[in-house]
This record gives structure tokens, C-alpha cells and sequence, in this order.
């Protein structure tokens, strides 16, 4: 690093257009900068085919949350559409990461947004409006990238609860996979959560998650390349199996079985591609038309920047002050996903913290966001091919991808309660309330209360101030909706 420039590079950036580099290298290389990050043809492939199969549940999921709701005008959506959609609208925008970005992030439907467009936004308007609120909020995210204010937000929170960040999405993730793979289920007699059902695990999908992530991890323990992809490839074969040889039902598999139903291929549908509508919102007001695009908005912004502080530290695209400088193609990408998923009828794309597992198999560059890209491409035509591999299979490639995250703790100063009050709660949230924004919420404002308790307010920041006024905003948003006579 050289002392002229205020702010770091990247290894990318210092490579700037190949020239200087070693002749002989492919133009593949010199692109995506492969050599330069540490990594190879084999592991970028590698880890784009991780990345898919830990994050293809959402050609499933996705069509599930968006069509079980009617609009106000009572309309529903179409299930194939709504799977081609989401494979079009990951496709496209993870392909645009790649080429554009140029890091390993694949992006998808956001289940927070799909949620928030089935809770708020449907049953007041119809579908095509909607998908208009999705591209509104992209294109909020897309201004404050081009203004620099994004990539500044990011820079200005200070190293510790970056830390955070990365632990407690390894904590979210890992919870979030053992809930995919029935370990871990809603609780009886007053307990939030229990072990499997009822305080017991039962069925087969458990067993096979168990094998798969024990198998993983003696992999790992054995620092064998592709671990995650040949524990989760043996995991689904011998599902496969089970389900073919032992009698296995849709029913043991929660609805969707490790199984070819009919012809591999099938025919994309593009019905829902364009439908968008502006304005028609006169029934229930501009405010709260502001009301959901902020809160959208808030979703779609820290999501995001928490999953890519998270990925990026584990990717070593991070700097030694967890500063991630030259990411502003690739935080554009992401805030254009908004807009591309409300075009192609399959909600907002943001990206996805399961671009983490690729990371995990070596994935350094945009190639693997590239390969991740490809195939949601080729679902479009071969959708049912993604059936094969069970979730609760893909769910043990989250669990270990959570406990690798978690090796960033031994860098934060616990002795220090000004940082570990702060970190502790990023951490402990994000799990604890299924929700990474509300993690990165309660970090920046308890670290800007304590700070100035201590009479260190100036060392906050100017922007991390502004975050502490958002945050308090967003956790007062059901009062302030109340007080202002918002439905």
C-alpha cells in the first residue's frame, strides 16, 4: 500500500488493466483478476457451482411467498412465472456482479423483500404496482451508490462492528440453515425454539443434513479442496437414494423431494416480465407510498452492505481497516437489482449471504458470480434439475460457512465494554430477531450511545451519527406510523 493515495486499493485495482502483468496469462484471467486475488479456473468455478447450489432454493421458495397472496384486486400470480422470474432475475443481475463488479457475490429474490411486498405493499395495490415500488427503491439505491453516499456509509463504520457484521451473519446463517434443515423449529409451551420437533429430531432430511455436515467437516479438517461441494453432491446422492430405494414421500421431504417430476427441461414462461405500473396509489396516500419505499429502501440497504462487508472480509477483499474501497460497480449492481427484479416480476434482487459458501471453496473473483449466473440461467429451462438437491442438504453448507465467519472474533477487543457492548449486540440480534438489519441497528446506535456517554462523541463521525438517526427511525417506525395516522 502506498502512502499517496488517501484511500486503499484493492489487489484488482493495483492491476488495473493486466498490461503490467507476466505474459501468458489468458484474457479470462486478466479480466477478472484471478491470479492477482490468490485464486484459479478450477476454485472460481468451484465456487460459482457452491454458490448456486446453496442458494437455488429460492427458484422454490420464492414462487411459494409471492403466489399464496392476492392483490387488492384479488389477483394472484402464476407459479411458473413467478419461477421464471426469479431464475431470470438472478440470472441477469448475478451475471452483471460478475462481469461488472467483478467479485464473488451472487444475487437473487430478497425474502425480506418479498415478505415486506406480501405484508405491505399487495394488500393495498395490485401486483404490477408493487413491482413499480420495487423499482423505485432500486433506483434510490442506484443514486446513492453514483453520490458516493453508499460506499462512504460503509467505510464509516468503525472495524469492530464490522467484525460484528461478519459474526452475526455467520450466527444468521448458521441459524438459518439449521431452521432449512429441521434442527432447529419453533418451540412449545412458551420456548421460542426447540430441537427439531417437539424437543426430538425426527425424519430422514435431518439425518442426510447431519451426514452432510459432519462429512464437511472432516473434509475440512482435512484441508480437502472442495469440501462444501463433495460433502453436498454425496449428501444429495444419498438422498437421492433413500428417496428411490427407501420409500421416502413429498411428505418426509416437507413438499419437495429429491426427485425428477416428468422432463428435465421445460419451457421458460415470461408472463410476469414487464408488468410494472406507476402511480394508481391514490387510495392509500403518498405517505405511505414513502413509508414502504423507505422501509424497502432500509432493507434493501443494509442487507445488502452487511452481507458484502461479511463476504467481502471472508474473501479477503477487505483492507487491514475492514475498508472495502472499488466495490462501487458492484454496490451499484446490487441497488439495480431492485429495479431488474421489479422488470422481471420476481421482486427485488439483492445479494445473497449464501455467496459466502462459494467464498468458502476459494471463490476470490466475478467469475464465480459468473459460472452462479449461468446456471440460474440454464433453469430456465431445466427448473426441475434444481429439485435434486434437497434443502436440507444445501442448509449444512450455511451451518459451516456460519462457524467459519466466526474466526473473526479473535480480533475484537472484548476487554473493552465500548466495543464489546456494541459487537454483542450485532451478534446477538441478528439471530435472535431473523433480521440482519435489525443487528446492524442496534450496533450503531449502541456504539454512538456509549461513545458518548464516554464523552468521545467526536470519534464517532459525521455519518455514523446520520446511521444512528436512520436506525432510530426504523426501529420507531410503527409509533411514527401510528402518530402520523398511517396504515
Amino acid at each position: 500500500m502506498t502512502q499517496q493515495s488517501t484511500e486503499p486499493r484493492t489487489t484488482a485495482e493495483d492491476a488495473g488493466d493486466g498490461s503490467r502483468q507476466p505474459a501468458g496469462r489468458s484474457w479470462l484471467d486478466r479480466y477478472f483478476h484471478i491470479t492477482e486475488r490468490g485464486s484459479s479456473l478450477a476454485r472460481e468455478t468451484r465456487g460459482g457451482i457452491t454458490t448456486f447450489m446453496a442458494m437455488c432454493y429460492i427458484l422454490l421458495l420464492n414462487p411459494v411467498i409471492l403466489g399464496s397472496v392476492q392483490d387488492v384486486k384479488h389477483n394472484t400470480l402464476a407459479h411458473g412465472a413467478l419461477v421464471t422470474a426469479t431464475a431470470l432475475g438472478a440470472a441477469v443481475c448475478t451475471l452483471l456482479m460478475g462481469f461488472v463488479g467483478k467479485v464473488p457475490l451472487a444475487l437473487a429474490a430478497g425474502l425480506n423483500v418479498s415478505a415486506a411486498l406480501t405484508t405491505q405493499v399487495v394488500p393495498h395495490m395490485t401486483w404490477p404496482q408493487a413491482m413499480g415500488m420495487c423499482v423505485m427503491y432500486g433506483v434510490v439505491i442506484c443514486l446513492l451508490v453514483v453520490t458516493g453516499l453508499r460506499e462512504m456509509v460503509m467505510n464509516a463504520i468503525p472495524l469492530a462492528l464490522k467484525h460484528a457484521i461478519t459474526m452475526g451473519i455467520g450466527m444468521f446463517v448458521a441459524l438459518l440453515g439449521l431452521v432449512k434443515a429441521g434442527f432447529v423449529g419453533l418451540g412449545q409451551a412458551g420456548s421460542p425454539v426447540t430441537l427439531g420437533i417437539d424437543g426430538k429430531l425426527s425424519g430422514w432430511p435431518v439425518l442426510f443434513f447431519c451426514i452432510t455436515l459432519l462429512l464437511i467437516f472432516m473434509l475440512q479438517a482435512r484441508k480437502v479442496p472442495g469440501a462444501i461441494l463433495i460433502g453436498i453432491v454425496v449428501g444429495s446422492a444419498l438422498a437421492i437414494g433413500a428417496t428411490k430405494f427407501g420409500g421416502l414421500t413429498p411428505k418426509d421431504w416437507g413438499g419437495s423431494p429429491p426427485t425428477l417430476s416428468g422432463s428435465a427441461v421445460s419451457m421458460p414462461d415470461f408472463g410476469l416480465f414487464g408488468h410494472v405500473e406507476f402511480g394508481g396509489w391514490g387510495s392509500i396516500g403518498a405517505l405511505s407510498v414513502t413509508m414502504i419505499v423507505f422501509t424497502l429502501v432500509l432493507a434493501g440497504f443494509f442487507d445488502a452492505m452487511a452481507t458484502i462487508i461479511g463476504v467481502g472480509t471472508e474473501a479477503k477483499l477487505a483492507d487491514d481497516k475492514g475498508r472495502m474501497p472499488g466495490l462501487s460497480k458492484a454496490l451499484f449492481v446490487d441497488g439495480a437489482g431492485g429495479a431488474i427484479g421489479g422488470l422481471t416480476g420476481g421482486s427485488g434482487q439483492t445479494v445473497f449471504i449464501e455467496s459466502a459458501s462459494g467464498v468458502g471453496e476459494g471463490a476470490r473473483t466475478g467469475l464465480s458470480s459468473v459460472v452462479t449466473g449461468l446456471f440460474f440461467a440454464a433453469c430456465l429451462f431445466f427448473t426441475p434439475v434444481t429439485q435434486l438437491v434437497p434443502a436440507q442438504v444445501a442448509a449444512a453448507a450455511l451451518v459451516v460457512i456460519g462457524s467459519m465467519m466466526m474466526s473473526v472474533a479473535g480480533h475484537v477487543d472484548w476487554s473493552d465494554r465500548a466495543t464489546s457492548i456494541p459487537v454483542f449486540l450485532t451478534v446477538a440480534l441478528m439471530p435472535f430477531t431473523y433480521q440482519i438489519t435489525t443487528g446492524v441497528g442496534a450496533g450503531v446506535i449502541a456504539y454512538t450511545a456509549i461513545k458518548a456517554a464516554q464523552g468521545k462523541w467526536r470519534e464517532v463521525g459525521a455519518f455514523m451519527w446520520v446511521l444512528t438517526g436512520i436506525f432510530l427511525v426504523y426501529f420507531s417506525l410503527h409509533p411514527i406510523e401510528q402518530w402520523l395516522g398511517v396504515k
